[in-house]
């Protein structure tokens, strides 16, 4: 399992502490230093079964200073993934890939 995250996220540090009390190995991989590629955010989002748009960190900062709740209605899904690409911190997190299952956000349990 590897979990994609931000050391000082409140939501990752919750998951990381779930998945140790439920006893989960995991490896971890900080989403600011080695941002997801667009290939990884494609195939992540075909193993989500999410909309695109579910895989913005929608209440970030970088989110909010880009305007992208008015922009992403305008921008395909391919245009989408690729501006998640450019910044980590746009990407909803923890991004938890588990062999091939992935779980954007974390609410509690997996």
């Amino acid at each position: 399992m590897l979990v994609i995250g931000y050391s000082r996220c409140g939501t990752v540090k919750k998951a990381k502490k779930w998945l140790d009390e439920n006893g989960y190995e995991y490896e971890e991989r900080d989403i600011k230093e080695e941002p997801p590629t667009y290939e990884e955010l494609k195939e992540w989002h075909r193993l989500s079964g999410l909309e695109v748009k579910k895989l913005f960190n929608t209440s970030g900062m970088a989110y909010k200073s880009l305007g992208l709740k008015d922009k992403l209605p305008n921008m395909t899904e391919d245009e989408q993934l690729r501006l998640l690409s450019t910044d980590g911190m746009l990407v909803k997190r923890p991004v938890i890939i588990d062999k091939d299952k992935v779980t954007f956000g974390f609410k509690g349990s997996l």
